[in-house]
């Protein structure tokens, strides 16, 4: 018997797609400030901000905190795993 529900397929795909640092760019505002877009998954012409940073290099890492994050989802759907077996 198995309970664990079955993620959304289109799900899985933003997550491999927003996990991906490819898909990610860093733009200068014009107050100076970066700020981190993600392409869009469908129209490579689309951009959706997600962050601003004072630096480059603070905008860098926070893109490289979401991947992270996104990763940890993606790992998420695959269920639980077995960490100790007696």
């Amino acid at each position: 018997m198995n309970n664990q529900t079955q993620i959304n397929p289109e799900v899985i795909n933003k997550l491999k797609h927003v996990a991906k640092k490819s898909n990610w760019r860093i733009t200068q505002l014009p107050n100076g400030f970066y700020q981190t877009e993600h392409r869009d998954i469908d129209n490579e012409d689309v951009w959706y901000d997600v962050t601003r940073r004072e630096t480059l290099d603070g905008a860098e890492a926070a893109i490289d905190g979401s991947i992270e994050h996104y990763n940890k989802k993606l790992e998420a759907t695959k269920g639980p795993k077995v960490v100790k077996t007696f």
